[in-house]
């Protein structure tokens, strides 16, 4: 007998920056922010080459808009996989503003790169 899959759980970790996705309470990625204002600007995203092939970054990525806008914020999809997830899915694109030059120095800068 074939045990089913375990539902992957994400969850907002505020002292990091990122929201996580786990597996069996196990880190499978993360998608990271920083917040300017009422957006939360979205610049990178992470699947472990474990978890690889199973959906995890759409899951993650999905949850985590979900939680922006229940908090009433706005996004910025400096991160390519959250600009193509906001492609792909309209029933965000209210949440979205452009990624301009400024979000980016600014984005540099908080990260020090």
């Amino acid at each position: 007998m074939t045990q089913p899959a375990p539902t992957p759980v994400v969850r907002r970790v505020d002292a990091r920056h990122r929201y996580e996705i786990l597996v069996d309470d196990k880190s499978a990625g993360f998608t990271a922010y920083r917040d300017r204002d009422d957006r939360r600007v979205f610049f990178h995203t992470e699947i472990d080459d474990a978890y690889a092939g199973q959906g995890l970054a759409s899951i993650l990525v999905r949850k985590a808009l979900d939680d922006v806008r229940g908090a009433g914020l706005r996004i910025v999809p400096v991160c390519p996989y959250v600009a193509k997830f906001l492609e792909k899915h309209e029933e965000f694109a209210d949440l979205a503003d452009p990624v301009d030059p400024e979000v980016v120095e600014w984005l540099d800068g908080v990260l020090k790169r």
